[in-house]
């Protein structure tokens, strides 16, 4: 029992909160605790140290938006977003913020514990250890450099008409990947797999987030775009 690990629930429904501690408890693998608006989550985070924060949008006080980008002006804990909107904007804010992932009302239980494990696993620092140290055995210098764009996937840069961009890592994972196969199309299904993993309970919709925020941070260029499939996927066009 001492093992376990903290999650916090920030969720002003009672009932909800209540059903996700319950099952969670029920696993005998986490401890936690529920606040039910802004200011009692930020307090509730600074007294519980908490491991996993389940962050809704919807909070009174200060709204789950707001706690976020507060937590993230001094810890990088994993914070799952939930939220009964399907907007993409939702999403995307959330990610902007610092959200690792994001979960829309209503849900199942067992996924909501099957995102939170993928959570926890992908930002344990002895499991990014190991897949740094795999990594660095495996991939050697990979590169992909073309007219006004180089990326870098041995030291994750990215230079941009000679300017170094501000990318978390799978952004450069996506960038990479679809780079290094230019005009080759694919799936949402086959980059999700690829650059999240097999494991990775999130959707399709996480792709294309992620390519939203690729396209706003490249900009236009003569040389080469990421371009839609409709129906299908992705392309990294070279021209």
């Amino acid at each position: 029992m001492a093992n376990r690990q903290k999650i916090m629930i920030a969720d002003n429904n009672e009932n909800i909160a209540e059903q996700i501690s319950l099952y969670l408890e029920s696993e005998r693998c986490y401890k936690t605790m529920i606040a039910q608006d802004g200011p009692e989550a930020l307090k509730l985070f600074g007294v519980f140290h908490p491991d996993l924060i389940l962050l809704d949008i919807a909070l009174p006080g200060l709204d789950g938006y707001q706690v976020c980008r507060q937590i993230r002006e001094q810890s990088r804990i994993p914070i799952i977003l939930l939220s009964t909107s399907s907007d993409v904007f939702d999403s995307v804010l959330g990610l902007e913020l610092g959200a690792d992932d994001f979960v829309k009302k209503p849900f199942d239980v067992k996924e909501l514990s099957a995102r939170i494990k993928a959570v926890l696993r992908r930002t344990d620092p002895e499991y990014l250890r190991q897949t740094s140290h795999t990594d660095r055995q495996t991939i050697g210098q990979k590169l992909v450099r073309l007219p006004d764009l180089i990326v870098n996937l041995s030291n994750y840069t990215v230079i941009c008409r000679g300017i170094s961009l501000d990318m978390p890592p799978k952004e450069i994972e996506l960038l990479y990947f679809l780079a290094s196969s230019p005009n080759q199309v694919f799936t949402r299904e086959q980059l999700l797999n690829h650059i999240w993993g097999y494991d990775y309970a999130g959707d399709t919709r996480t792709v294309d987030v992620h390519i939203m925020r690729l396209r706003d941070k490249l900009g236009s260029s003569p040389y080469w775009s990421i371009g839609t499939v409709w129906g299908v996927g992705y392309r990294f066009t070279v021209s």
